[in-house]
């Protein structure tokens, strides 16, 4: 039975845009500023728009424990669709009292500045979420669950500085990715830089009726503002095959319109600054993005990028249903793929979206590794402790025991035939490769745990 979610990556679940760009929307959007501070007024539109964004302080929020920038001078940024029940955006999903992630990107600019990448990941995403802060002052338990309930759990009080904060320890953690700068946009905004634009067209190869988005769009192309819009982007179980992934394709595709959109006003003054004002009214940032001037940085060193140097990703995955029978809703991000891609980009190498489809064709479940687990650091119940962390990740666990002494550090090794399912173990723990190994047993990969491993370290 084929898994949800196990598909390529960005496919549209049914619609099309009438051409495709690659250049991210708010950074078009910002590109803009330059032509406005070009009138009589350019002193009052600079500081009106630069006041009207949010700064939140998430660094006394994010602890010590934290990745290393492994190349310094490379950024990355992480972007959230905010959907928060307060104010404009009270009538989306009354049924929820917390404030939502309905979209997660982080966009990695490399030291040289010559490309870029935007790696959407699947808000049912099953990971661990740490322990966060809460609004009422307590602190959540380390849990698992899908990625997106980081921001609901952060942001229990209303303030979308702490939701950013549990959302980047979220990222990190299941990561390994130093992230240097966060900004969240909320529903309203996005809604309102759609209308400024006058709309955007769009060309659905069905009918869409999705009544949790308040969406009614016909087939075929027309220009969709407003509510609309925002459905459009939101809609889900009513267009494709109903998944996370089919939305994430729409959403990369509409950002693509959307900026060429906001490119295509920068000589007509008043759509571009309705535009700029309904960006940065629905902007929160981290205190060093919080302004027109840093922002505008951003959008320049984005500009000088080459459009077939900057790749739309989505994170490896695969239906968690075929790791967990019981879970037909939730996706598994993909191993040894999903860390491929993550090393690389804290390393600063540029990852392209045919070599990333490439290297997703051959699926191996979690489920389908069996594991024996040996406790070689003469710590009693370290062999059971990462044996649970990893049945909760999926994998089939045939035993655990002591291994023959003391080892200096971690290993993995396998019998022949086994390459692919040890791999995939190994990228599951720091700074490990499987060695092979013709005297063990067939069909089992041995984990012999070491001293330098943490039971949380266990991905």
């Amino acid at each position: 039975m084929p898994v949800r979610g196990s598909g390529p990556a960005g496919r549209s679940g049914g619609t099309r845009l009438t051409r495709r760009g690659r250049v991210v929307a708010w950074g078009a959007g910002v590109s803009a500023v330059l032509l406005l501070g070009a009138g009589g007024t350019a002193a009052w539109i600079w500081y009106d728009l630069n006041d009207n964004i949010t700064a939140a302080e998430v660094d006394d929020k994010l602890g010590g424990d934290r990745p290393q920038n492994l190349s310094p001078g490379s950024k990355n940024i992480m972007v959230v669709g905010s959907d928060s029940r307060d104010g404009a955006n009270a009538k989306y999903g009354k049924d929820l009292t917390t404030m939502q992630s309905d979209t997660l990107m982080v966009l990695h600019i490399p030291a040289d500045r010559k490309w870029a990448s935007v790696v959407s990941f699947p808000r049912d995403s099953w990971v661990e979420i740490p322990g966060c802060e809460k609004g009422d002052g307590t602190s959540s338990s380390p849990h698992h669950f899908k990625i997106n309930e980081a921001f609901a759990i952060g942001g229990s009080n209303g303030k979308v500085g702490e939701a950013a904060a549990c959302t980047i320890k979220t990222v990190e953690a299941n990561t390994g990715l130093r992230i240097d700068h966060f900004m969240s946009v909320d529903f309203s905004g996005f809604k309102g830089m759609v209308d400024a634009l006058e709309g955007i067209e769009v060309c659905p190869k069905q009918a869409i009726h999705d009544e949790k988005a308040h969406l009614d769009l016909e087939a075929g192309c027309q220009t969709v503002k407003g509510e609309k819009a925002l459905g459009y982007v939101r809609t889900r179980y009513s267009v494709g095959d109903g998944s996370d992934i089919g939305r994430i394709g729409r959403q990369q595709e509409f950002m693509d319109a959307l900026a060429r959109k906001a490119k295509s006003k920068l000589t007509s003054p008043d759509a571009m600054y309705g535009f700029l004002q309904s960006v940065t009214k629905s902007l929160t940032t981290d205190p060093d993005m919080a302004g027109i001037k840093p922002l505008y940085g951003l959008a320049d060193e984005l500009k000088g990028i080459p459009s077939d140097r900057l790749s739309f990703l989505t994170v490896p995955n695969y239906g968690r249903v075929a790791d967990q029978p019981t879970d037909k809703a939730n996706v598994v991000w993909q191993y040894p793929q999903a860390a491929d891609l993550f090393t690389s980009l804290a390393k600063d190498q540029e990852v392209t979206k045919a070599r990333l489809d490439a290297s997703k064709k051959n699926v191996v479940y979690a489920s389908s590794v069996r594991v024996q687990v040996l406790n070689g650091t003469g710590v009693p119940g370290r062999a059971a402790a990462v044996a649970e962390k990893l049945r909760k990740a999926g994998y089939t666990v045939t035993g655990t025991g002591n291994a023959p002494g003391t080892v200096a550090r971690t290993t993995v090794t396998y019998p022949s035939g086994l390459e692919s399912k040890a791999a995939v173990l190994a990228s599951r723990l720091p700074n490990l490769r499987p060695t092979a190994d013709g005297s063990a047993a067939a069909g089992v990969v041995t984990l012999v745990v070491g001293p330098e491993l943490k039971v949380e370290d266990v991905a």
